[in-house]
């Protein structure tokens, strides 16, 4: 039987805070009471010996929703993704095909290469938005020349920059990499945002693909963590490689509870996510976008989910210059990439309107410094 709940009094867990004004990532949400709640709740065994009744409850939740045999608990997406393409991997020579702006090739730290030794096949989409059959069949590598590396695994992400991948086309390169003996990952990190977009369901997409990761310290909000579904066997190598980077840790309760609630909560119960917090960050994303294109400004990518791109060098705006006058409207911007959560309020959009109108006028002090200040957080 559960504890009845904690009381709290006032906290740094209770209210947006900073986060409402925080425009830079979805990683910026602060975890809410109830998460707190949950936590202080938890059971707090040990989850390298698999005696954790909440981190196991958690992993067979995410399976089922998934159609997936199983799941495992991962501290971050980055170990999912790195733990999923090296229990896929056996033996080498092997090659790894993911599109050009993928997270697991510019934003892992080298992990594909440093920890499995493939090669990195990147791929350039014709259509400038996601990856297509035909993309991929221009560059997999299928046959057994000894001078080439064989394509053995593709990665694909979605969503990508904000961006979906239509399940129709997902379904496609998964039919065809399987008949060429080709396993296929999706790094699902911002999954959620493309079911609730209307692309299809979480199972829809989830069962398609070998191994799914899954994160939910993003746009759902928890503290710390991500998941990785897939076979039993995958998982149960799964398991060994996230031990041999440091990834078994013991209370795992204390962070399988968030997640538990940030799924429910923040997602919804749904297949859709139609009774989650999620949808209302794409309303404000297309605002944010309408508001821009309004005032003559020009986008790099459409709007699907929760991000905007937009094209300062068209406007004559540096990325740090947005960001310089973001601060002094108490918003914290990272360049042209703007990237809206649950948690970022009206008035945080009432403050970007007046931001544009500063930008897009030239009304303002040029910065020399205008490195990109962005990555793919």
């Amino acid at each position: 039987m559960a504890n009845p709940s904690v009381t709290f009094g006032q906290t740094s867990w209770h209210g947006a805070g900073a986060a409402e004004f925080d425009l830079r990532s979805d990683t910026m949400t602060k975890p809410t009471p109830s998460m707190l709640n949950a936590i202080c709740q938890t059971t707090l065994l040990d989850d390298v010996f698999n005696e954790d009744p909440t981190t196991n409850e958690l992993q067979s939740y995410v399976a089922q929703r998934t159609q997936h045999e199983d799941a495992l608990l991962v501290l971050s997406g980055t170990m999912g993704n790195q733990v999923a393409i090296r229990s896929h991997l056996a033996q080498p020579p092997y090659a790894v095909l993911c599109d050009h702006r993928a997270h697991i090739i510019c934003y892992e730290a080298g992990g594909v290469s440093a920890w499995t030794g493939a090669t990195v096949q990147t791929v350039v989409p014709k259509n400038g938005i996601h990856l297509t059959l035909e993309d991929i069949k221009k560059y997999a590598v299928l046959d057994d020349n000894i001078h080439h590396c064989p394509t053995k695994l593709i990665s694909l992400e979605n969503t990508l920059d904000g961006m979906v991948m239509p399940l129709a086309e997902a379904r496609r390169i998964v039919e065809w990499a399987h008949a060429n003996d080709i396993k296929v990952h999706l790094d699902g990190a911002r999954l959620w945002e493309a079911v609730v977009s209307g692309a299809g369901s979480l199972s829809d997409y989830t069962s398609l693909f070998d191994s799914v990761s899954l994160c939910f310290s993003k746009g759902l909000g928890a503290p710390i963590g991500s998941i990785l579904v897939g076979s039993k066997e995958l998982i149960k190598k799964a398991r060994w490689f996230r031990k041999s980077i440091g990834g078994g840790t013991r209370q795992s309760g204390v962070f399988a509870s968030a997640a538990r609630v940030a799924i429910d909560e923040t997602f919804g119960t749904d297949p859709h996510g139609k009774t989650g917090q999620l949808f209302g960050t794409h309303e404000k994303a297309k605002r944010i976008g309408d508001m821009w294109t309004s005032r003559g400004g020009k986008l790099q990518y459409p709007v699907h989910t929760n991000m905007v791109w937009l094209d300062l060098e068209a406007s004559g705006v540096g990325p740090n210059d947005l960001a310089t006058i973001g601060e002094e409207s108490g918003l914290k911007l990272l360049g042209g990439r703007i990237v809206v959560h649950y948690q970022v309020s009206e008035e945080a959009i009432a403050r970007l309107e007046r931001v544009f109108d500063t930008a897009i006028k030239g009304d303002f002090q040029r910065s020399e410094d205008q490195s990109k200040p962005y990555g793919s957080m």
